[in-house]
């Protein structure tokens, strides 16, 4: 369905010239970098990822905490503003890893096994002002995700998918998960929260992410956590309104003004507020669509209303 973009990417190149960021309201691609592998760090930071993820939690071993928790303060240190995934609330690392944050240029940290209020204010309490994602993976902070969601100090929600599956003895086929992702997107948007952050997808198949991309779209949710610089990609077009989506909104404003600009009916206002959310992520994605991409100009079809921030 997505065909021809024009886009503001930057992909890794021997110039050194760092990759696209976008606002992290907006962030589809959530890039996870091991902690323990500095010279990782440049190579995500020229990638196609919106928000760069440099991981001390579930990435690094006991005995590599330390050390990776080091590499991320002086990568912080050289002037990079990305954001780290830290250990959870109550493990022998939480207050070191933000003690160790404090007073760097972090852009935001990624709170490990939130389970209640108490995980992310806490933290918050620790990191003034910083922007927290709360991953919730477990059967127990799925139950309380509705009072984790309206705390004041969570910037957005995540699913951590890997745990809760081993938590819960859930498989992955996406009827099963879809009580737990509808919950996620429900939660989001009651405490007016952008889009949740749909978990990664494992493996190299650029088809079996692009499959698993389009259920995180059909849930309402606009990120994804990636595993390789190269799944940075297909996220990030799986997660954008389409060449066909984008001409729709154009077409629809262009006759909804050539008759007079005054609503017709009942179905103006729902198609008014959803055209302008497809320009406007268009807009904040770099990406540029014509009625000449589309094979059916003459008559495009309404998009459903899937993106939310």
């Amino acid at each position: 369905m997505n065909a021809v973009y024009d886009q503001a990417f930057n992909d890794a190149d021997s110039s050194g010239e760092y990759g696209y960021r976008v606002d992290p309201v907006l962030a589809r691609s959530w890039l996870l970098v091991n902690g323990a592998k500095y010279d990782k760090f440049a190579v995500a930071a020229r990638s196609k990822a919106d928000i760069v993820v440099l991981d001390i939690e579930d990435a690094v071993a006991p005995k590599d905490k330390l050390s990776a928790r080091d590499n991320v303060v002086r990568w912080l240190s050289e002037g990079n503003s990305d954001w780290v995934r830290v250990n959870g609330f109550g493990t022998a690392w939480w207050a070191d890893d933000l003690a160790a944050l404090a007073s760097t240029s972090v852009g935001g940290v990624m709170l490990a096994m939130v389970e209640s209020v108490d995980h992310v204010t806490e933290t918050a309490k620790r990191l003034p002002g910083v922007p927290i994602v709360a991953l919730v993976e477990t059967a127990r902070g799925m139950e309380r995700i509705a009072e984790i969601a309206s705390a004041k100090s969570v910037f957005r929600l995540a699913f951590g998918i890997g745990d809760f599956r081993r938590d819960t003895g859930f498989g992955d086929n996406p009827l099963t998960l879809a009580y737990a992702r509808s919950r996620f997107t429900i939660a989001s948007t009651a405490a007016h929260l952008p889009s949740p952050i749909d978990g990664p997808t494992v493996g190299s198949s650029a088809l079996k992410l692009s499959e698993a991309t389009a259920v995180s779209t059909e849930f309402g949710m606009t990120g994804k956590l990636c595993l390789t610089p190269d799944q940075c990609g297909t996220v990030n077009e799986g997660l954008s309104p389409s060449t066909e989506e984008i001409a729709w909104a154009k077409e629809f404003f262009a006759e909804f003004e050539r008759e007079g600009g005054e609503i017709r009916n009942g179905s103006d206002l729902p198609r008014i507020a959803r055209g302008n959310k497809i320009l406007k992520l268009a807009r904040a994605y770099g990406i540029e669509a014509h009625l000449d991409d589309v094979e059916d100009p003459v008559h495009i079809p309404a998009p459903s209303d899937t993106y939310h921030y």
